[in-house]
């Protein structure tokens, strides 16, 4: 049974200055051309892309967009071009290193109640509540992301290119499996993963009211589907690097708290530092004295706190106090002096931290 083929027709009244083009400056393979005697159509492919030249068809002139690794030795280095039927082509680096904006850190305080503390629906009908609407410049993303209706999740085995992700659970559980971490596993409260850079992944299904916190950078990043890599691949390998980071897992259920860095806090480590080189450090912060007056100060790229449990107060240079609850969120930038104060415990607090 013949596969079926789909093309993209190109209207081309100057067929054969056309046809040189595709095939002479592009490289793109001449498959099928005809009649014999006058040529009007011909398919060519080249690049994951099947064209149909048509002499006689009408339509707008179309853009075509080309990823080369080596786009310099395509139309002798130029990056755009426009083709003898009007074609417009631009040729790209394929697979660019990751872009990083530059970082522009500001002080945000996310409520839940606020103006910007409103919900709105994102892919696979997920829930998206946005916890640093200016991105730090689009260096950070944070997102409270909530499943009201569990059951299987409509997704696909994954993966982003990205410097770094995690995701915390915050309420409910969530069933996942990632590239050679074992079978699927189910992640629950106070749960979190380091998503390391391309480790391929997949949702498979959740409970009502799944609420995870989601950290990564750069804020905008690409995410790829993988067709071919079946979930779960039969593998355990813990130590496997992935871009200079390894996969982590880690369980709230037993987990040792230690004095915090923080006075009147203790701490539970993620493991997130050492898997990642030192490039992000995130903690679970919980009250340890009967009340809190600490001063919080860094001088890092990134500081974000995500309130769990409790209240607090926040004053930061010279500003507020602001009280905060559970689900209330602030990033602070560097150098900028702030205390927390006034708890009304048990407060927890999420703390990521790039230094």
């Amino acid at each position: 049974m013949t596969t079926p083929t789909a093309e993209v027709i190109l209207p081309s009244p100057d067929f054969d200055a056309t046809l040189a083009f595709f095939r002479e400056a592009l490289g793109f393979r001449l498959d099928a051309i005809h009649p014999a005697d006058d040529p009007a159509i011909a398919s060519l492919s080249g690049y994951g892309l099947r064209l149909r030249l048509d002499r006689d068809a009408e339509g707008p002139p179309p853009a075509l967009r080309i990823a080369s690794a080596e786009p310099a030795t395509l139309l002798g280095g130029a990056r755009a071009v426009t083709a003898p039927n009007g074609a417009t082509v631009t040729v790209v680096q394929a697979d660019p290193p990751l872009d990083l904006p530059p970082l522009d850190q500001k002080l945000t305080i996310c409520r839940t109640d606020g103006a910007n503390g409103g919900w709105g629906v994102g892919r696979a009908g997920m829930l998206y509540r946005d916890l640093i609407p200016e991105r730090e410049g689009g260096r950070f993303i944070a997102s409270h992301i909530r499943i009201p209706d569990g059951g299987p999740v409509p997704d696909n085995v994954h993966f982003h290119r990205i410097r770094f992700q995690m995701i915390y659970n915050y309420k409910g559980w969530v069933r996942l499996v990632y590239e050679d971490q074992g079978e699927p596993f189910v992640m629950g409260p106070g749960d979190c993963v380091l998503q390391p850079p391309e480790i391929r992944h997949r949702v498979l299904e959740c409970s009502d009211g799944l609420e995870v916190i989601e950290i990564g950078s750069p804020a905008e990043h690409m995410t790829l589907l993988d067709h071919d890599l079946p979930l779960p691949t039969g593998r355990h390998l813990p130590e496997r690097d992935y871009g200079g980071q390894r996969f982590v897992l880690h369980r709230a259920e037993g987990a040792l708290w230690a004095p915090a860095d923080m006075a009147g806090f203790e701490a539970r480590d993620l493991g997130i530092a050492q898997a990642t080189g030192g490039l992000a450090e995130v903690a679970v912060l919980r009250q340890a004295a009967d009340d809190v007056d600490t001063a919080v100060r860094h001088g890092g790229e990134f500081l974000f706190h995500f309130v769990l449990e409790g209240r607090l107060t926040l004053t930061v240079d010279g500003r507020g106090p602001d009280e905060l609850a559970a689900g209330d969120s602030f990033t602070l930038p560097a150098d900028m002096p702030c205390r927390i104060g006034a708890a009304s415990g048990p407060l927890e607090m999420l703390r990521v931290r790039i230094p």
